[in-house]
């Protein structure tokens, strides 16, 4: 089923994405890539329409199309093929060209001191995005909440296009500050609409210049939003608010509006393709609100949220603060089983998807797995000649009978910060198909820190000489003055996680070919990669817990 409309003539595809020329790779080179390379990334579709090619499909392959698959291969196949019929020249990226690439989109914000002392938890945060979809599928999104306290920092994880995502992205942390906001402060905001003063700000945007804002639907935005704090004043118990029960109810209260304003549709034929884009297509988030002490995760889909602790001793450990929603969660097949009849048992979850499709348990969007057949025949059938023509939005999931199948519904976690807990690090899963967590612990702790705990070099079976083993080490050796060149953590984790050998360490030739792979093969070999890193401020912390 062909899911991925993001090269049809629309929005968020026409905004400047962030991309990069590559080297050509001289046609022998090519023919030698693609005999290794043609297979599907586990989570994803290819071999379609030219509307649908090179997309970030979390759907599963239908027989009809099981002849275009190969199994997986190792990239070590790609790095080392050899081409017999000729011996080209190999090109590759220098570091100078590498760390452009890698440095692209990365963000760094340091939280202002006050008298010359801050007088944050947070010192900061580090956020980077390396691309494999063109354009990429994942956003990001970092504020500082004006009206009440604390920080909000969230990645998103599109599916179906980036349209969903891109949507999110801008509109979540509103939701979220309008849910914290006391009902004196909702009711000074509705007045100044309602009187044409200005509005007072809820947010103070943290935003790299790519990370974009669809000006074309800020009114439908906000009077979706202001429709919700007008409830919000209408319900008010005067009770002071809750973190969690907010965040819940900002998620699920953006993902009723994405589908109600799809429904409801718009005058203006841009913005009516534009909602139905948002809503057919996906998006799952991992947000993250930090005041004081006190650390709210709110998850939704299989992004992860992990926690850096430095243990006495000076090493690193991970603390997960989100759980994936999808098969390998046992407590999410079990939910999603418990909500339709026991005759759906067997059809619910095949071959570890939704209804044997979707890797995501949870998510924006995807109304195709929320409302009724009905529902989506008539929005179809009603709405522009794009998406009537798009086999993707007229095709019905396999046993279909008791939606919803999804929900938007987050999980949130709540941990009181300690001063052994340094830093924390929200990323999509184009990370964490890639490292582990304690991996991704040790390499930021000790690029944080600047201090490095050398590991013994482990050959993992392979069979290394003394003369390899000497060169090993003094690889590592001449790397370690450089290995902390990178000024942004995530940028640093970036490189390990694309670059990254089978004994651990940066290697410069993998990284080079990786980050020179064509878009018609990048996706094949990773996934969209998006990381914040949240730097803590020990001392502060230290001082909130003496005065509890």
């Amino acid at each position: 089923i062909p899911v991925r409309s993001s090269r049809l003539p629309l929005l968020s595809d026409a905004m400047p994405a962030p991309t990069h020329l590559f080297p050509l790779i001289r046609s022998c080179e090519i023919s030698r890539i693609c005999s290794t390379a043609c297979y599907c990334h586990h989570k994803h579709l290819c071999c379609f329409s030219s509307h649908f090619a090179h997309g970030h499909f979390r759907y599963a392959p239908q027989k009809r199309f099981a002849a275009l698959y190969r199994p997986k291969e190792n990239f070590n196949h790609f790095i080392h093929a050899r081409d017999y019929a000729s011996t080209p020249q190999r090109f590759y990226l220098t570091p100078p060209q590498v760390n452009s690439i890698l440095k692209a989109n990365e963000y760094s914000f340091k939280v202002p001191e006050f008298d010359g002392k801050n007088v944050s938890s947070v010192l900061g945060f580090d956020s980077n995005q390396l691309p494999a979809n063109a354009p990429i599928e994942d956003r990001r999104s970092a504020a500082t909440c004006l009206q009440t306290r604390g920080m909000l920092l969230g990645v998103f994880d599109g599916h179906a296009g980036c349209a969903c995502a891109q949507a999110v992205s801008e509109r979540l942390f509103y939701y979220i500050a309008v849910s914290l906001l006391p009902h004196e402060t909702l009711l000074e905001i509705e007045n100044a609409v309602e009187s044409g003063r200005a509005l007072l700000p809820i947010l103070q945007w943290h935003k790299h210049p790519n990370d974009y804002f669809s000006k074309e639907a800020s009114k439908l935005y906000f009077n979706s939003l202001r429709t919700y704090w007008q409830e919000l004043i209408d319900l008010n118990s005067g009770e002071t608010t809750d973190v969690k029960e907010a965040l819940i109810n900002a998620f699920k209260r953006l993902d009723n509006d994405i589908s109600l304003e799809a429904q409801v549709g718009d005058p203006n034929s841009f913005l009516n393709y534009l909602v139905l884009r948002v809503a057919f297509s996906g998006a799952t988030a991992c947000v993250a609100h930090v005041d004081g002490v006190d650390l709210h995760v709110a998850n939704t889909g299989d992004s992860r949220a992990m926690l850096g602790v430095q243990e006495e001793d000076g090493s690193w450990s991970a603390v997960n603060l989100s759980y994936d929603h999808n098969a390998q969660n046992e407590r999410e097949v079990e939910r999603v089983k418990t909500e339709h009849p026991k005759s759906e048992e067997k059809s619910l979850v095949k071959q570890d998807r939704l209804l044997g499709l979707l890797m995501p348990f949870r998510a924006f969007g995807d109304v195709k797995f929320k409302w009724s057949i009905e529902l989506q025949k008539r929005v179809v059938e009603s709405g522009p000649d794009q998406l009537n023509d798009n086999e993707y939005t007229k095709f019905i999931p396999p046993n279909y009978h008791t939606p919803p199948y999804l929900t938007a519904e987050p999980e949130v976690i709540h941990h009181k910060l300690r001063p052994q807990d340094k830093f924390l690090v929200l990323a999509t899963d184009g990370l964490w198909e890639t490292m582990h967590r304690q991996d991704v612990a040790r390499i930021v702790g000790e690029y944080l820190t600047g201090v490095h705990h050398q590991q013994p070099i482990a050959v993992g079976g392979y069979k290394v000489t003394l003369g390899q083993m000497h060169g090993l080490l003094t690889e590592r050796r001449a790397r370690i003055s450089s290995v902390f060149e990178d000024q942004n953590a995530a940028t640093h984790l970036i490189r390990h996680a694309v670059g990254n050998n089978e004994f651990g360490t940066v290697d410069h030739e993998r990284l080079s070919k990786m980050l020179s792979l064509p878009e018609e093969l990048a996706r094949m070999y990773r996934d969209d990669i998006t990381i914040i890193v949240v730097q803590f401020n020990s001392h502060v912390i230290g001082a909130c817990q003496n005065e509890e």
